[in-house]
């Protein structure tokens, strides 16, 4: 069923594949069917996902994924892809810019690119908008997914970046909460060092040391579209007041659903 489900998608896709599967962006069918296939286990049956607010996403068109960042691995980021492809009609593949360190790892970077996941450089994200893609933003970046267990739900400065690529592109916002990551993956210290020898951030340790999820509910929360005026090129004031915006938007969904959570007998 799960594998039937993923090939009735994947046929949806409005991606323009060519003759052996591959877009323009080396983007693999193939690949998508075996990497889809695996998150659907994990986000029906594992973490049990609760996605709400799929209608924010445009079924076509442009536009920026924005949200938390928490876990210690980037659990929040594989399941949100997930919940565009399975839950929006039609499907949509968000892509989203990689951790350079992943470029540097052979076959995690073969793979990351055949699913549409690239270096983040600003040239490529902006290449993936003017093309009228859907691009997965976590302006946290590596710092949001080193939180420990109780900052799980605080925000980290954001990167003013993506809302200057927003506003030069004229691509809408669709701010996100992503709750749950933080208990999946609870971390309570990250070894900087070793991880430096591995040519990673860091190394997240876990109360039974190895940062695997385990099966906690996991929700994600999209919010209505944020569209700013601008070109890019305003004052720093400017860009940091939009980031703002952005960041307290993000503030009020977490925030809401905890308390929610809290209520239904759910651990925030």
């Amino acid at each position: 069923m799960r594998r039937q489900e993923v090939q009735e998608r994947l046929e949806r896709l409005e991606l323009p594949f060519n003759a052996y599967g591959v877009d323009p962006y080396g983007v693999s069918r193939w690949h998508l069917g075996v990497v889809f296939e695996a998150m659907a286990f994990f986000y029906r049956n594992y973490f049990r996902v609760k996605c709400h607010g799929i209608e924010h996403v445009p079924a076509r068109g442009r536009a920026m994924l924005v949200g938390n960042h928490s876990g210690g691995v980037a659990v929040d980021g594989a399941m949100v892809v997930t919940s565009c492809f399975l839950e929006a009609n039609p499907p949509r593949l968000a892509q989203a810019m990689a951790e350079k360190f992943i470029g540097a790892m052979p076959l995690a970077s073969v793979w990351a690119s055949r699913c549409g996941h690239f270096t983040g450089l600003p040239e490529n994200a902006q290449r993936l908008l003017e093309d009228e893609r859907l691009l997965l933003v976590f302006p946290e970046g590596a710092r949001g997914t080193a939180k420990l267990y109780t900052q799980r739900y605080d925000l980290v400065d954001f990167g003013t970046g993506f809302v200057r690529l927003a506003l030069k592109t004229r691509t809408p916002i669709i701010p996100f909460g992503f709750l749950g990551g933080g208990s999946a993956i609870p971390t309570v210290a990250n070894l900087y060092g070793l991880g430096r020898a591995l040519g990673m951030p860091y190394v997240p340790v876990t109360p039974y040391l190895l940062p695997l999820p385990l099966p906690v509910p996991l929700e994600i929360h999209y919010g209505e579209p944020l569209v700013f005026e601008g070109t890019g090129n305003e004052e720093d004031s400017v860009i940091q007041g939009y980031v703002e915006q952005v960041k307290t938007r993000i503030a009020d969904i977490i925030e809401k659903r905890r308390h929610e959570r809290w209520q239904g007998g759910v651990k925030p």
